[in-house]
């Protein structure tokens, strides 16, 4: 018996998801948008994740971010996408805005990974093979390049960009001065840096120190990544670690990140955000889209359930002074 074909939700562009401009472009970016950093890999339920893309897409999601490296394993968050692509959205690939980067470990050997000419060019074509597309809609150079010149970097995106590989191109976890040389480089040829992507949370402050003024002064938008703090955030590990946790399981999130001065922390923002009538989980999104020097915010989930309770944070993006007062208390 064959699947039923996937016919989105009509109301999608009615359901309450705003949009935001992306710096001085034509661009329209969804407050929230869908990060396949994790949840997505070969690992994963391939039956979940076409879930998820299906009701972030019915709820006015247009923005899917992904990475070379994306998974685990390797590609595989991409070849993820390319199956959703080719099952689900491919009637509707003009709605979508599609992201990949290349600059992390991806494949053995000298150019498998960094900002070199043959790297960003290579990983953009097998990224276009997984994903069954022919262009993406913004590929970023996913970090700064210490030893590559970074015009050959830089030059690298210019061309792809000619070549109609990607219809726009953005800098992830650039440097201040790096950024600056490389808005000025992009413009000079004509070719917009359309988005820088940090992280950027209650616990990161780091781009208020002039990355998120720097971008609006060089008519780019900025898209936060990490608005939990890989999940710190939340009322997850206020009674301990779960075993399905991200802690629990190893990765990035280290159970030494956990101190007691972050739980405390942790307990506190909880409080406030009872008083607001959310989860901390939306607070800290809600936090992260009250700036609004910021276009969009992604978010990863690992269920649907996850993600509804995510898209509730637009709701309420607005904090009092006293609010705001209490939580920089809290923060300091």
């Amino acid at each position: 018996m064959m699947a039923p074909i996937y016919s989105p939700d009509q109301e999608r562009y009615n359901c309450g998801m705003k949009y935001r401009r992306c710096g001085k472009s034509g661009i329209l970016l969804p407050e929230l948008s869908l990060g396949l950093w994790h949840n997505f890999g070969s690992v994963d339920s391939f039956e979940n994740s076409i879930k998820m893309a299906h009701y972030a897409f019915d709820n006015g999601i247009t923005h899917f971010d992904l990475a070379n490296n994306y998974g685990p394993s390797f590609g595989s968050a991409e070849e993820t996408f390319g199956a959703i692509m080719k099952k689900s959205f491919m009637p509707y690939r003009d709605e979508l805005f599609i992201s990949t980067k290349a600059g992390h470990e991806m494949w053995a050997g000298p150019y498998g990974e960094w900002g070199s000419r043959k790297h960003l060019i290579s990983s953009l074509d097998q990224s276009l093979k997984r994903m069954n597309l022919e262009y993406v809609d913004i590929f970023y150079s996913h970090r700064y390049d210490p030893v590559t010149p970074l015009e050959e970097t830089l030059q690298a995106l210019v061309d792809i960009v000619r070549q109609g590989k990607a219809l726009y191109v953005g800098i992830s976890k650039y440097p201040k001065e790096a950024a600056e040389f490389a808005y000025t480089y992009l413009k000079e040829r004509e070719v917009h840096c359309l988005l820088y992507q940090g992280r950027y949370n209650m616990f990161n402050r780091e781009p208020e120190e002039g990355i998120l003024q720097q971008t609006k002064t060089n008519g780019s938008g900025f898209i936060a990544f990490s608005p939990l703090a890989q999940g710190l955030l939340t009322n997850r590990y206020i009674n301990g670690i779960p075993k399905d946790s991200r802690i629990a399981r190893g990765g990035f999130l280290k159970e030494e990140q956990l101190t007691e001065v972050v739980l405390k922390k942790i307990k506190a923002l909880n409080e406030i955000a009872a008083q607001r009538g959310q989860t901390l989980a939306e607070m800290a999104l809600a936090w992260v889209l009250k700036n609004d020097l910021v276009t969009s915010v992604i978010i990863g989930a690992s269920s649907v359930n996850q993600l509804k309770d995510n898209l509730k944070a637009i709701e309420n993006c607005a904090f009092s002074a006293e609010e705001l007062e209490k939580i920089n208390a809290i923060l300091a």
